[in-house]
């Protein structure tokens, strides 16, 4: 196929497109600059200048291609009604670009029933093979900037790694490798109306985080009161005590995918966080 891939160059995109590629897919990804479209190139893709504001080359891009997987998104938390809203106009543009062709179009779940959810899945009854990835909250392996090295920061800016009340509440997470060759099933035989979830760690204890950073930092592990949490974790308090464990069950079994890469508290005791 030729996969037109919004977010191309980013932390889980370069895993997706050297995915594709790796399994014979023709790809051509979004890109705003020069650098990002020799990123591209010399993964081997073709780069097509634009953004997500930027509707024509959206509906160029969906329209010149087999399929879609949409993984851009503005991650402004700041102003994130904008990002949700610019996210809206996006996906109208590119499923409407592929109504009744029956191509695949994937998207990333930025957050649970927001209104892009509703566009795609809609699509799915207007002859686009449209599917959701919902991501674990932690997409780990080399290059992370998410929530994990945020929480090893703040053990180190606080002088201890800290979990919320007993710590059983559970923490669902994914290997970027992983989450790659499931983008690349979900594209090749996702059925349409597909919600997806990418979890390979379904729910890792909290406090197994916790107690991992404590031990590589050689820091004392402790526990707080809810009160305290966001406190401690600022804005990733309320994702620091909640229990959001994600089966993938029903994944593995609609796309025979199986996670096989190292799990996050592996990735943890690896000590690549931490250099």
């Amino acid at each position: 196929m030729k996969v037109f891939v919004t977010g191309a160059t980013g932390y889980i995109g370069t895993a997706v497109v050297a995915e594709l590629i790796k399994n014979g897919h023709e790809v051509v990804g979004l890109c705003r600059s020069d650098e990002g479209a020799e990123k591209l190139k010399k993964a081997g893709a073709q780069a097509l200048k634009g953004s997500l504001e930027d509707l024509e080359s959206l509906e160029r891009g969906a329209k010149n291609s087999d399929g879609v997987i949409h993984l851009g998104f503005i991650h402004d938390f700041a102003n994130f009604g904008s990002s949700l809203t610019t996210d809206v106009k996006a996906v109208e543009t590119m499923t409407k670009a592929l109504k009744d062709t029956d191509k695949p179009f994937v998207s990333t779940a930025h957050a649970g029933g927001s209104a892009s959810d509703e566009i795609v899945m809609e699509s799915a009854k207007n002859g686009v093979r449209a599917s959701i990835i919902a991501l674990g909250r932690s997409v780990h392996g080399d290059g992370d900037k998410g929530f994990v090295p945020q929480l090893i920061q703040i053990a180190r800016q606080k002088g201890f790694s800290a979990f919320v009340g007993n710590g059983a509440n559970r923490w669902p997470a994914i290997h970027r490798l992983d989450a790659a060759k499931l983008f690349r099933l979900a594209l090749e035989s996702a059925p349409a109306g597909a919600y997806l979830r990418g979890t390979a760690d379904e729910g890792i204890p909290f406090r197994d985080i916790a107690e991992m950073i404590g031990k590589k930092l050689n820091l004392p592990v402790q526990s707080i009161a809810k009160d305290d949490a966001q406190a401690q974790f600022g804005f990733l308090g309320a994702l620091a005590s909640y229990d959001m464990p994600e089966p993938s069950k029903e994944t593995r079994e609609i796309l025979h995918w199986q996670p096989e890469h190292p799990s996050l508290l592996k990735d943890l005791e690896s000590g690549s966080y931490f250099n």
